[in-house]
């Protein structure tokens, strides 16, 4: 596995043209997240900031079949967790969709071991959704190319560190990864299985904790301090 730290993500070879200018080859994506918001903001970013034709998917399920209607794409992002996605375990069907091509993972949930078990599943990098734009850019052409991409700081850092220095519980980070995602307590509370009323007490202790006004607050002091 390839790690990297952000400035060797600029060594993503061009293309020259004999006239002069660097030019870009063009290549296919399909961001899919059932998280409208998230997924339209990817693509824009991805769309304005390459020369790659954007496609989406809210669902594991229509992403499979927008693979067999238009062909293989040079690249799909799969978020972890969304309708029909069952985990890492569906990466291996997704590359079989994709004929083989590099199918990666980008998930608020930024975890070491989560990451590197997606690619010890096949996946051609994990990328985290705290990224700064032109990091994800430059991730997507890196791992179009052919190459496997996971975020050094992620992949050297101790496991939850930061979290831990912070006096937060697994649980609370977990529903602070939720927060950094824009979740509502509804479905933070769907995908970790909780009560809605638990989740709004796990907010409100974390408000304490980091001495937050509200949960959007808490959501960028979780990003400024590393914490998910």
């Amino acid at each position: 596995m390839l790690e990297l730290r952000s400035a060797d993500l600029a060594k993503v070879k061009p293309i020259r043209s004999e006239d002069g200018p660097v030019q870009e080859r063009s290549f296919r994506v399909m961001v899919v997240d059932d998280h409208a918001l998230v997924r339209d903001l990817v693509a824009a970013h991805i769309s304005f900031g390459t020369s790659a034709e954007v496609s989406v998917a809210g669902t594991f399920d229509e992403a499979v079949q927008r693979m067999a209607e238009d062909g293989p794409y040079d690249l799909v992002l799969l978020d972890l967790n969304m309708p029909g996605m069952n985990g890492v375990k569906s990466i291996g069907r997704a590359i079989e969709a994709n004929g083989g091509k590099p199918v990666a993972i980008i998930s608020g949930n930024c975890s070491a071991d989560i990451a590197q078990a997606a690619i010890e599943a096949g996946a051609a990098g994990f990328v985290p959704k705290t990224l700064a734009a032109k990091s994800i850019l430059a991730a997507v052409k890196f791992m179009a190319e052919g190459e496997v991409y996971a975020p050094f700081k992620l992949m050297s850092a101790t496991p939850d560190s930061a979290a831990e220095k912070a006096g937060l519980t697994p649980r609370e980070r977990d529903v602070l990864r939720g927060l950094s995602e824009g979740k509502a307590n509804k479905e933070i509370a769907r995908d970790l299985d909780l009560q809605e009323v638990t989740v709004k007490l796990h907010v409100k202790t974390l408000c304490r904790k980091l001495e937050a006004k509200n949960r959007t607050q808490a959501a960028l002091i979780a990003r400024d301090r590393n914490l998910v």
